[in-house]
């Protein structure tokens, strides 16, 4: 059936691997429904507040409605679900594609990236470069001459690729279809034989088989594989077993990719064993192939940990493939830890060992699944790289499943989140990069909303709380025209600020920490308080005046929109002044700043507006007013940046190219 196939059993891991929900999703959705719950305590008593006081419980419904509106933060999950599309939708003007848009932030936290080595690492270009035959002192270059080909080099050429399927489509079958061509001139014999029997790949360590005859009944038995498997399976005498395995040593140890390749008998024909494991092998040698490194690959790993991110190499090949990994400059490539020995260890062992080891070699995938599932019990955020079906399972596993979209196959690409159309790991590097910025970004623009909503939130309580003389000062028609401006800022203006310097040089923020830490929301707290305060003080000054409700709304309300506005500009860095922000290339901050300055004018001077919002003209003078008591609420946060920044140079600094 189905189901009993190996491709079947792939499936069936997939389908029990459930894709984990991010952290950033986890924590944002647990700060909305704490603002919702105290939205929710302060509209029922502000209701009963009011209602109590005027009698009226339509008054006192409506009062409520407009602190709820003002302490909701509804635009908080509206921003992080255009952070995450205009995220995808920049990776893919990149040839990054991005299947699951909430994943490009959890790049940006990722704290181990698990690679293969071929195709990933390497370019997968396999040229036959090395043969070993049992009869030879070692390993023998190839190409060779026709004159200097020896027969027991051609027979396990010949072998090797009769092991290999009729059509090639794999870069190493392909090479062996090469050599046997190249070996066997007008002696070529594959239009002769057809494919009458398959043994797809299994086994442990895995290996194929292929069953050819031809128009006679004469039979072809040819496997190939895993080196060490092959050579077991033909039960060498223990000095032709010791010198395949060392033969097998200095071919791996060069960097070469390594193949056993065996051939056996068939009785009668189409009689053939249920189990490839049922012929009796012959040992006919090895072929090696080698698979230079891709030119970017020590550079990008290079960058892996310049931004203190691990890299861990996961592969199919041989546990002496740590020559590949030396070359593109992976950290401690030993000790080695293969699929087998992740399989017998213990959930406690494993989980230690994947923390201690970064090569892990002949994997297959439960074992990757299984160290993908470790490095997560560990608390980390794990991206993993892969192309084959063997990968599917980790991919879809880990935080980050990562397919290569020209070699890979349908069932990597169904599994993975992102796809790297060109096969380069580069593109890592830019969806990092993408990653980070986008939290960076989203973090200002919350603190950003927390900060506004503040001065809201009192400018509609306390008014009627400390029994003022006009108790209304903002109604729900300001609140909802107020977050209407605050909108675009925080869902368009702060997504679209660039990666800020330095960003890829710090370590991936720690998988514990809360969204938002305490001193960061301290902060927030303060400049919403500050600006509530100036918002106010003009409020109760031009009241005790004696000026108009109307004039004393209109102060605050002009205010308010002037100190949003003030305050997106001092958000754009927690750390870096305005003078070097100033210069961050960002065209759709003065579109939505001209868009508050023309909104505010319409609703002074149109009538019709005017008379909606209960609002009258301003003069000059007052108009002043109410700009300096809103740069002087917002603006303090420039000189707080100053003295707590602990390297003045980075006021000069500027932004990443994006």
């Amino acid at each position: 059936m189905g189901s009993g196939t190996r491709l079947g059993r792939i499936g069936g891991l997939i389908q029990q691997v459930e894709a984990p929900a991010t952290p950033l999703q986890r924590q944002i959705a647990s700060f909305v429904r704490r603002m919702a719950l105290v939205g929710a305590v302060a509209f029922v008593f502000v209701w009963a507040f009011n209602w109590w006081e005027s009698g009226s419980v339509v008054h006192g419904l409506v009062h409520g409605l407009t602190l709820a509106m003002a302490i909701l933060p509804e635009e908080i999950p509206a921003a992080l679900a255009a952070f995450m599309a205009l995220g995808a939708w920049r990776l893919m003007r990149r040839g990054i594609l991005t299947k699951q848009p909430q994943t490009v932030e959890t790049l940006g936290s990722a704290t181990v990236i698990c690679v293969d080595k071929t195709g990933t690492l390497t370019q997968n270009r396999m040229t036959l470069t090395q043969l070993y035959c049992p009869d030879a002192a070692g390993p023998e270059n190839w190409p060779a001459t026709s004159a200097s080909l020896r027969p027991a080099s051609a027979q396990l050429l010949a072998t090797a690729m009769w092991a290999s399927e009729p059509q090639p489509f794999d870069p190493m079958e392909q090479a062996l279809h090469q050599a046997y061509a190249a070996a066997a001139g007008p002696a070529d014999a594959r239009s002769a034989f057809r494919l009458v029997q398959e043994y797809p790949l299994g086994g442990q360590p895995p290996f194929m088989t292929h069953v050819f005859a031809d128009a006679h009944g004469n039979c072809l038995v040819a496997a190939k594989g895993a080196p060490e498997g092959i050579i077991a399976r033909c039960k060498l005498p223990t000095p032709a077993q010791a010198a395949a395995l060392e033969a097998l040593q200095a071919m791996a140890a060069a960097g070469l990719r390594v193949l056993g390749v065996a051939r056996s008998v068939c009785g009668s024909p189409g009689q053939y064993p249920v189990s490839q494991e049922d012929f009796a092998w012959e040992f006919e040698g090895l072929v090696g192939f080698s698979d230079p490194p891709k030119a970017s690959s020590a550079a990008v790993l290079q960058q892996f940990y310049a931004a203190g991110i691990k890299v861990k190499m996961i592969t199919g090949d041989n546990a002496v493939t740590a020559a590949i990994a030396r070359q593109v400059g992976l950290q401690r490539p030993e000790p080695v830890l293969t699929g087998a020995e992740v399989m017998s260890l213990d959930e406690p062992t494993l989980r230690q060992r994947v923390g201690e080891v970064n090569l892990f070699a002949r994997m297959f995938p439960e074992a990757k699944l299984r160290v993908i599932e470790a490095l997560k019990a560990n608390g980390e955020v794990v991206a993993m790289t892969g192309d084959g079906v063997n990968d599917a399972p980790a991919l879809k596993a880990a935080h980050i499943g990562v397919a290569m979209g020209q070699r890979g196959t349908e069932l990597a690409r169904q599994a993975a989140a992102l796809v790297l159309p060109n096969d380069e790991l580069t593109g890592m590097v830019t969806a990092i990069e993408f990653g980070r910025r986008i939290y960076q970004n989203l973090k200002k623009a919350v603190l950003y909303i927390i900060a506004i909503h503040i001065p809201l939130i009192l400018a509609v309580l306390v008014p009627s709380l400390l029994g003022w003389r006009f108790p209304v000062l903002l109604g729900a028609v300001h609140v909802v025209l107020l977050e209407l401006l605050m909108g675009p800022t925080c869902s368009i203006v702060f997504e679209n600020e660039p990666l800020e310097p330095g960003t890829m040089q710090e370590r991936p923020r720690p998988t514990n920490a809360t969204f938002l830490s305490w001193p960061e929301l301290k902060e927030s707290l303060l400049q919403g308080m500050v600006v509530a305060v100036g918002v106010l003080g003009l409020g109760y000054w031009a009241q005790t005046q004696g000026h108009s409700e109307t004039l004393v709304r209109t102060l605050v309300f002009t205010s308010l929109v002037l100190a949003n506005a003030f305050l997106t500009l001092v958000s754009r860095s927690r750390r870096h002044s305005l003078r070097a922000t100033w210069r961050y290339p960002n065209p759709l901050l003065p579109a939505v700043l001209a868009f508050t300055g023309l909104v505010l004018a319409l609703c002074l001077m149109v009538p019709g507006l005017r008379q909606l919002f209960q609002l009258q003209p301003l003069t000059w003078a007052q108009l002043a007013t109410c700009a300096a008591v809103a740069a002087l609420s917002t603006l303090w946060f420039e000189v707080y940046k100053a003295w707590r920044r602990p390297n003045p140079g980075w006021a000069a600094a500027g932004p990443k190219p994006q």
